[in-house]
């Protein structure tokens, strides 16, 4: 995991990355702590899940490509509670990885 890159999709307006928020309660607000950021392992997935799922506020959002090795510090300075790998896009299917 760490010796690979991957995609992650930023908004262009407040820097935020998209993230999910799996079997919130009613009471439970989104925020980092309960979310997970969207890892993509190619480029083309990462827009390919925004043309599908956000096509016509695509422009709002960025893509960007960060190390393994940046994972655990960019969760630590976001507070997000772990990562989501998106296996297909399209689906979608995401593997999501609590941080310990």
């Amino acid at each position: 995991m760490f010796s690979q890159s991957y995609y992650l999709i930023r908004s262009r307006l407040d820097g935020s990355y998209l993230a999910a928020y799996p079997k919130l309660n009613d009471d439970q607000a989104r925020s980092p702590e309960n979310g997970f950021v969207l890892l993509f392992s190619e480029q083309y997935d990462a827009l390919g899940y925004l043309n599908k799922y956000a096509g016509e506020m695509s422009d709002r959002f960025t893509t960007e490509s960060v190390s393994g090795s940046q994972l655990k510090p960019l969760i630590d300075r976001w507070g997000y509670k772990g990562f989501g790998i998106v296996k297909d896009p399209l689906i979608p299917t995401i593997e999501f990885l609590s941080k310990g």
